[in-house]
């Protein structure tokens, strides 16, 4: 599981708001050699300060410390569905333009069936994501600090 503390800093309608308190590289391999600095993307592309909202399962207060669980895989998967997907059907649209066309007119073909392709993966995307199965692999998970695993009586060892 992947990790991250936060603070809670309202509670509204069933959802809590929470900030990250720090915001660490994912792996914690950022600065040694052979780490991919994904800590150096985030900041990049998102403000560290920015507040989300997930659903007050466990019923935090504003001010309540809370811990952030994400499974492992979720962010791989979600790469792979998201550009992968697009740049897959962006290059097959492309290929089947081309072999399609005609007298000159294959970078035209090309084009227009690289576009179709990238539609394609824009609606199923939209269609996939709508699954419960699907999105419940992407969810965060909200925990109280300190809170533990606790194995039914009959696994405990």
């Amino acid at each position: 599981m992947i990790e991250a503390s936060a603070v809670v800093e309202r509670v509204e309608g069933g959802r809590a708001w929470v900030r990250l308190r720090e915001r660490s590289g994912g792996c914690g391999r950022c600065d040694e050699p052979g780490g991919c600095r994904s800590a150096g993307i985030a900041y990049a592309l998102k403000s560290p300060n920015e507040i989300f909202s997930l659903p007050n399962a466990i019923g935090v207060e504003a001010g309540d410390a809370v811990l952030l669980r994400m499974h492992d895989g979720a962010p791989l998967r979600g790469a792979l569905l998201g550009y992968g997907l697009a740049s897959s059907l962006l290059v097959v649209g492309a290929g089947i333009g081309n072999a399609v066309a005609s007298g000159g007119r294959e970078d035209l073909f090309a084009l227009m069936g690289a576009g179709i392709g990238l539609v394609c993966s824009m609606v199923f995307n939209r269609l996939v994501l709508r699954s419960r199965a699907v999105r419940g692999g992407f969810e965060i998970e909200m925990a109280r600090v300190g809170a533990q695993c606790h194995a039914p009586e009959g696994l405990r060892a």
